[in-house]
């Protein structure tokens, strides 16, 4: 039976897409303690995401600069009876040490274990991201061999809904995935950048990705993708990505500008709050991007994607549930892909091996076929 004073504070990861990830795991959460209140404790760049969600009562913050011994003495006052931790991380099992909680629940890993009272022991199934080596690369590129897979069981989606069904007795199969946009937001989002009501739909797109540039599909290709799909849909583009991607995103933006109506094309890159992200994915009826965390989002909020994948696995860490039929993964014939390198060491061609006409269709499918 669940305690209706019972107070949960759950220790979040760090990364946006990981973050969507784990709302899956926080709504059976909610079912397993309706009547919890549920803290969660996020970096600040992650905070605004968890505002307004059904299965959170309260968001608490941190930044970078604050110690673990800084965060537990702001836990304390919290009060809380339990708390589960998301990240392996031997900080994160500090924190919640430091913060006096009588339960602290996490996976059993390396250096943290005596922080907390109860570990879990890591999935049978669960499946680590193995870096390859270039000799493992070569060996594979000439044994031309199929591209690894990976079963449904092994997405990463299933660490944090198995945490929390081991840890509260929730549900072990995961949900969609899901972040919710008010039409608050949408209205905000709107109103700030100008965004005019127009008859034509929405393509995203998100050309960059933090890790590295072996999860980026080449400039050229989605250069030439978004001006045949311009041409098929008379679509209107916005153009995502973070401080990082300015380069890219301008150089993007100017091609499209010059092959298209320049009013049809807003570059939105290192503009966006994450709210405000949230909100114009929302409002995109298929968005073309990398394995990033903003291609996690717009899934969670509806959208659907198309995302070439090279370097890492949907199998792992895509997009929504594994064979998501909203998510269109795609992918070449590269035996050495998933390798998980920030490089490619060779000839990148898990990513060249990616066609735009493929990418296209995918987008015509994904957006539906009767869109002029």
């Amino acid at each position: 039976m669940s305690n209706p004073s019972e107070k949960i504070i759950v220790r979040s990861v760090n990364w946006l897409g990981d973050a969507v990830m784990s709302t899956s795991a926080l709504q059976r959460l909610r079912e397993a303690r309706p009547k919890a209140s549920i803290t969660i404790l996020s970096h600040e760049k992650l905070a605004s995401l968890w505002k307004h969600q059904p299965f959170v009562d309260d968001v608490m913050v941190f930044t970078t600069s604050e110690s673990p011994l800084q965060i537990g003495r702001r836990l304390r006052w919290g009060r809380f009876d339990a708390g589960l931790i998301f990240p392996n991380s031997p900080r994160s099992g500090l924190e919640m040490w430091f913060g006096r909680i009588p339960e602290r629940i996490g996976y059993s890993r390396p250096w943290r274990n005596l922080f907390l009272t109860r570990t879990i022991a890591p999935r049978l199934k669960e499946t680590r991201m193995h870096k390859r080596s270039i000799s493992e690369i070569q060996r594979l590129v000439a044994s031309q061999k199929a591209r690894e897979a990976f079963p449904p069981s092994a997405h990463h989606v299933h660490q944090y809904v198995h945490l929390v069904a081991e840890a509260f007795g929730g549900n072990s199969t995961p949900l969609r995935p899901q972040i919710g946009v008010t039409n608050a937001q949408i209205e905000a989002f709107k109103s700030r950048f100008e965004i005019a009501q127009g008859s034509e739909p929405i393509f995203g797109l998100n050309p960059g990705a933090e890790y590295g540039l072996a999860k980026r599909w080449p400039k050229e290709s989605y250069i030439e993708a978004a001006i045949s799909l311009h041409k098929e849909t008379g679509c209107r583009w916005f153009i995502f990505g973070g401080k990082g991607d300015i380069p890219l995103c301008n150089e993007i933006a100017e091609a499209l500008c010059a092959a298209v109506p320049k009013d049809q094309v807003t570059n939105f890159v290192g503009r966006t709050s994450l709210c405000e992200l949230a909100a114009a994915l929302k409002l995109c009826r298929v968005v073309l991007t990398n394995d990033t965390g903003p291609m996690h989002l717009a899934s969670a909020v509806g959208t659907r994607v198309v995302v070439p994948f090279g370097s890492t696995s949907a199998d792992l860490t895509g997009p929504g549930l594994p064979e998501d039929p909203v998510t269109a993964a795609i992918y070449s014939d590269a035996p050495c892909s998933p390798c998980f390198l920030r490089e490619c060491p060779i000839d990148f061609r898990c990513m060249r091996g990616i066609s735009v006409s493929r990418i296209v269709a995918a987008a015509l499918d994904a957006a539906g076929k009767n869109i002029k």
